[in-house]
């Protein structure tokens, strides 16, 4: 069974219906598992909450609230890794690696490193500085 771990980035393509992420998404056969990490809904929810209280005009409220929803709904087609005790302790592994990633990248490569999946990123670059970690771009 292979496990692919969606990030951020991947999951705001997925919503948007990028052709290529869209049909990689659909071609997955059973056994093999699409996920997606507590760390991308905490980005995407705090993403659009910020939006939200930014917004000037009731048009960007609307918009806010809408894409919060629509971002929400589009995590319901993929199961949720938690950031575990486990992933915690890779992660602070990682750190001292000083690999000049982001630590939300980071937190999701540590997971995947966890569960045994490959991220799937456009952000190749950070994500395969990670000793270990299996990495695919399903944007192209």
């Amino acid at each position: 069974m292979t496990l692919y771990v969606l990030d951020s980035d991947t999951v705001r393509l997925l919503n948007d219906r990028h052709p290529n992420v869209l049909a990689r998404f659909h071609a997955v056969a059973v056994p093999d598992r699409v996920t997606t990490t507590a760390i991308t809904v905490h980005e995407a929810v705090i993403g659009w909450h910020s939006y939200i209280l930014r917004a000037k005009t009731d048009a960007d409220t609307e918009r806010g609230y809408s894409e919060l929803s629509r971002a929400v709904r589009g995590f319901s087609d993929v199961d949720l890794l938690n950031y575990t005790q486990a992933a915690i302790q890779r992660f602070n592994q990682l750190l001292k690696l000083k690999l000049n990633i982001g630590r939300n990248d980071l937190r999701i490569a540590a997971i995947a490193l966890e569960a045994g999946g490959i991220v799937v990123t456009r952000n190749l670059r950070d994500f395969c500085r990670v000793p270990g970690l299996a990495c695919e771009d399903w944007s192209v």
